[in-house]
């Protein structure tokens, strides 16, 4: 979630919520359509695959860092998302609108 996001969250007169709680809230986003997607165990391809997304699949993007470089639907990117615990995919398989990080990097 961006900064712009989190400030006008916390502008929406949502009943006095802080902008800490407005950080708090999950945004999902798809992963690409007809895809299923690998989710490795760090960002990138090197790192062990733990689990396979399904296709038609959303993921909430916790943070994001820098790693191996993959070309997907969405372009040729170097950021994944940390999806969970131990778990990243590769943003350019996840339709963020963006080419840049919507998330705060992870503290790795």
């Amino acid at each position: 979630m961006s900064v712009d996001r989190i400030e006008k969250t916390a502008e929406a007169g949502d009943g006095g919520a802080t902008t800490e709680a407005a950080a708090a809230a999950v945004t999902y986003y798809p992963v690409a359509p007809g895809v299923r997607l690998n989710v490795r165990s760090g960002p990138g391809t090197g790192y062990s695959i733990v689990r396979v997304l399904p296709e038609g699949s959303k993921v909430a993007i916790y943070c994001q860092t820098p790693g191996t470089t993959v070309s997907g639907p969405y372009g040729t990117s170097n950021i994944w998302d940390n999806i969970a615990s131990g778990e990243f995919v590769s943003d350019a398989y996840v339709k963020t609108g963006s080419d840049g990080y919507v998330a705060s990097r992870c503290a790795l």
